[in-house]
């Protein structure tokens, strides 16, 4: 019997180290393939201009999209060019924003508009890498995804190289074991989407383009599925490089006594977002969310206000540097 164990434990052992040797020796080689969206830029201005005010506006590109030390700047409501830089250290690696003007050397400028679109949708890069999907943007509808573009082609291009993300030991591991892949959309695709003061369309930019759902559905990070109810809250960021020092525990935004909206009306929410930042490590990029159209902010409220109450109570969302907080 003994021996049968140790046999087991050596086929276990060998099993790791082989594992770990394949995800070291060929995580820089994996390349991933990923169908090219049916997206042409557009020159018309309209549309360009849809497509900043969402890159600059609920979809909150910029956010990201910039040099560590001009993140405030864009939340205070300055343009500033979109050449990457922001920078986001994890256990599976350090995460990095690259130049997406259409520079030609360290920009967009050489990749095609479906080159561009299928890294937004497939989170697959120009080269077949993969990359890990912070851009939840799988389900945009062709006409935003086109103005999105669009507006990328139309920036003056910038030079500002940017080194690429790097996946930790720990990140190739895990990345290795559980098949990363490309991102596949879980719904038809809209070709476009009607806009107007609904539930149905607030679902859509809640979902689709601003991410509410993203960081308000409480999910593993880990492996960035969802393990808690819609909107309901719970997920929790210690403190990194742009929280300077401060933790943040998700609030539930469900219509439940517990939820922290639950005595807003439509205007105090939207004289809320208007409001912009309060804190300032807070994760939620207030800046670009505080320039949204009023009547996409009221679209977003009814569709919180359509979603199943849920009890989650968050007794503090906002933890000061070397304050204690919950260990999750």
């Amino acid at each position: 019997m003994k021996k049968v164990i140790l046999i087991g434990l050596g086929s276990i052992f060998a099993l790791i180290v082989i594992v770990i040797l394949y995800a070291q020796l060929t995580w820089d080689s994996k390349t991933f393939d990923a169908p090219y969206p049916d997206i042409t830029a557009s020159t018309d201005s309209a549309v360009i201009e849809r497509g900043r005010y969402l890159a600059y506006g609920p979809a909150h590109c910029s956010t990201c999209h910039v040099p560590m030390d001009k993140i405030m700047d864009v939340e205070n409501g300055e343009v500033i060019p979109l050449s990457g830089g922001w920078e986001l250290t994890l256990p599976l690696g350090t995460f990095r924003a690259p130049n997406i003007t259409p520079d030609m050397e360290t920009g967009i400028g050489k990749l095609t508009d479906a080159e561009i679109a299928r890294t937004l949708r497939h989170s697959v890069g120009n080269d077949g890498r993969i990359i890990f999907p912070f851009m939840p943007f799988q389900h945009l509808s062709d006409e935003d995804l086109t103005a999105i573009v669009s507006f990328l082609r139309s920036q003056p291009p910038v030079k500002h190289d940017m080194k690429r993300t790097e996946y930790s030991f720990l990140g190739r591991i895990i990345g290795t074991v559980m098949g990363m892949k490309p991102v596949e959309p879980i719904i038809e695709i809209p070709k476009a989407v009607k806009r107007e003061v609904t539930a149905e369309y607030g679902s859509y930019l809640a979902k689709s383009v601003a991410n509410c759902y993203g960081c308000h559905t409480d999910r593993d990070l880990m492996t960035g599925a969802f393990t808690g109810k819609e909107v309901a809250g719970g997920l929790f960021f210690e403190p990194d490089a742009f929280s300077q020092g401060w933790a943040f525990h998700v609030p539930n935004l469900t219509h439940h006594p517990s939820g922290i909206m639950y005595e807003w009306n439509e205007d105090a929410f939207v004289a809320r977002l208007k409001a912009g930042r309060v804190n300032q490590g807070s994760p939620m990029p207030w800046g670009a969310i505080s320039r949204m159209d009023e009547d996409d902010m009221r679209a977003v409220y009814r569709y919180l206000r359509s979603v199943e109450p849920v009890e989650n109570v968050i007794e503090k969302t906002a933890y000061a540097p070397g304050e204690e907080y919950p260990k999750k």
